[in-house]
């Protein structure tokens, strides 16, 4: 993996579960394509940063776990290994990231059920 990728998808994580939208979108393609868990889609990073900073603020008691961040295919790939709570409710989750030029270009969310 190039030393640029290293750890972008753990910044992207960390700066979303801070609320700061500046830093997440640093870690993101101009033209990052966002498929979510229920097939909802976001297209280009103003979109996608705009829909998280609208969102993440309403959740009552949101909190973020990250159990494991594993990159694969010579880091063009990782594998996010989360939990996200809402309201008191856990949600596990797996995030799926496609990498280039050390920022991410595509998110895809699986949830566990």
């Amino acid at each position: 993996m190039p030393a640029s990728d290293s750890g972008v998808v753990e910044r992207f994580l960390a700066a979303m579960a801070a609320h700061d939208w500046d830093a997440m979108a640093s870690c993101v393609a101009e033209d990052v394509h966002r498929v979510g868990p229920y097939q909802d889609v976001y297209d280009g990073k103003a979109e996608y940063v705009a829909f998280i900073a609208k969102l993440l603020p309403t959740l009552t008691g949101y909190v973020m776990q990250v159990d494991r961040v594993t990159y694969a295919d010579g880091g063009r790939i990782a594998f996010a290994e989360l939990s996200e709570t809402v309201d008191g409710v856990r949600t596990p989750e797996t995030l799926v990231f496609e990498l280039e030029d050390g920022i991410i270009k595509t998110i895809a969310i699986y949830i566990q059920q």
